[in-house]
């Protein structure tokens, strides 16, 4: 794990710890998932918003007024909306993305679940979707909540990590290391 990954680890753990057991409670872990996702996909729907919540540039008044705005469009839980301010009054809105991950691998724990990120060239289908998760539930035991991302820069295939272990099956590895073996042949 790089340092940076860690550092976001140890500010996301609190959050999403504090978040996840306020859920329980209510008996709203997956409506707080769901709202979570929510505001994942409008991370991840703008490149400039992504870079706006890492700026150490941009003050932490100008972030909470953004997210105040997101909040409303999104419209979450009334938990939800009051755990992003408060991230957002600490300054740690450059985390949401690690506090979001951190939670959803909280509440797949909890439905004894385990989760699988899954990074393909080109989107899933829900079929794919399926047979990969049918297939990683034989492998492994659990049931398999997969957390899905595109990369056109793969070509083709699949990576597939479930946590320390990693499957790359994608046209763009198998490409460097045919460049690499090639290389070594004179």
């Amino acid at each position: 794990m790089s340092a940076t990954r860690s550092v976001l680890f140890q500010i996301a753990r609190p959050y999403a710890s504090a978040l996840f057991e306020l859920a329980q409670e209510t008996n709203a872990v997956e409506a707080t998932e769901k709202d979570l996702d929510a505001i994942a996909a409008l991370v991840e729907s703008s490149d400039d918003f992504s870079r706006f919540l890492v700026s150490p540039t941009i003050t932490t008044d100008a972030k909470s007024a953004a997210l105040n705005a997101i909040l409303e469009k999104a419209r979450p839980s009334e938990l939800v909306g009051n755990t992003l301010k408060l991230v957002a009054q600490n300054g740690r809105l450059f985390a949401l993305t690690a506090i979001i991950a951190e939670y959803k691998r909280r509440a797949a724990e909890a439905r004894n679940e385990v989760s699988a990120e899954v990074v393909s060239a080109a989107p899933l289908t829900d079929a794919q979707e399926k047979e990969l998760a049918r297939v990683l539930k034989d492998k492994i035991g659990k049931d398999v909540s997969l957390i899905k991302r595109v990369d056109e820069s793969l070509i083709g295939g699949l990576v597939v990590k479930v946590g320390s272990q990693m499957i790359d099956t994608s046209l763009k590895t198998k490409l460097s290391a045919m460049k690499i073996a090639m290389k070594g042949v004179s």
